[in-house]
């Protein structure tokens, strides 16, 4: 097996890696919505709705449906990372799908009927961010795996 192939198989490719990364922090981030201390008021977690009074960091309100969400995005991402394509695809769907959520959080904020994940302020602002940089990601991060110099010299002799 040439070194290329068992870096892209053991190692993963840059894009896999991102998605990897992504994944483990969307699944550290849904983690963390369930424990008292890094979200104030736990006690007051709510299943969904606006009435949720948690707040991961004491910032983002969260609820039990948006910690799942995040742990939905984490077991995606952790998934599709074993391929470079599924990892580019994640990135750039799901990048596409947080703008959707910080659209509908734009709508919901003031409106307890329609809030129904919880979202505030601080998560639209979140959400654009996650949405504009998975994206981003998806397109910039290359495919394959860097060659080094000295790597790429012992090659041609």
């Amino acid at each position: 097996m040439s070194d290329t192939a068992r870096t892209e198989r053991y190692a993963g490719t840059p894009i896999q890696k991102t998605a990897l990364i992504v994944g483990i922090v969307f699944l550290l981030v849904g983690i963390a919505g369930f424990i008292p201390g890094l979200t104030h008021s736990a006690e007051h977690l709510h299943g969904a709705g606006a009435g949720s009074e948690a707040h991961l960091l004491g910032v983002f309100q969260v609820s039990v449906l948006h910690n799942f969400v995040h742990l939905a995005f984490a077991l995606g991402g952790i998934a599709l990372a074993a391929r470079a394509r599924a990892s580019r695809l994640y990135l750039i769907v799901g990048g596409a799908l947080y703008l959707v959520v910080w659209l509908y959080g734009l709508i919901a904020v003031g409106n307890d009927k329609l809030n129904f994940i919880p979202v505030n302020d601080a998560d639209n602002w979140l959400h654009l961010g996650l949405g504009v940089g998975m994206i981003l990601l998806g397109i910039f991060v290359n495919r394959a795996p860097r060659v080094s110099r000295t790597h790429d010299s012992s090659l041609r002799a």
